[in-house]
């Protein structure tokens, strides 16, 4: 796999914490909505927190952790893919790098 591009690395960086704060965001509403439910009693709550918290993580650790240019377009796909990054930030990626991305989510 092709390392990304200096100029996309740079502009990578940048989305990526734009990214990590719309899913932190997501998972903080999802979290919400579980502790304001009244379904269930309150241990049941908890571990339907505890659960959702659980899977988020692996999927932020999937996701964020890690960046390297060597990992960049696979999370940036994974990004992507989870609806992170808005049209106006891919388009900002060279023709190469959306290619790329493009081919890694049509094989997922």
């Amino acid at each position: 796999m092709r390392h990304i591009l200096e100029s996309d690395w740079k502009h990578f960086r940048a989305v990526r914490e734009a990214a990590l704060d719309r899913y932190c965001a997501r998972v903080l509403e999802e979290s919400a909505a579980i502790i304001a439910s009244e379904r269930g009693t309150n241990h049941e709550r908890y571990i339907r927190l505890y659960r959702l918290l659980e899977r988020r993580d692996r999927t932020l650790a999937d996701t964020f952790d890690t960046p390297r240019r060597s990992r960049a377009h696979v999370q940036l796909a994974r990004m992507q893919a989870l609806g992170l990054v808005t049209d106006i930030e891919f388009a900002r990626f060279s023709e190469d790098t959306r290619e790329i991305v493009k081919l890694m989510r049509s094989l997922s």
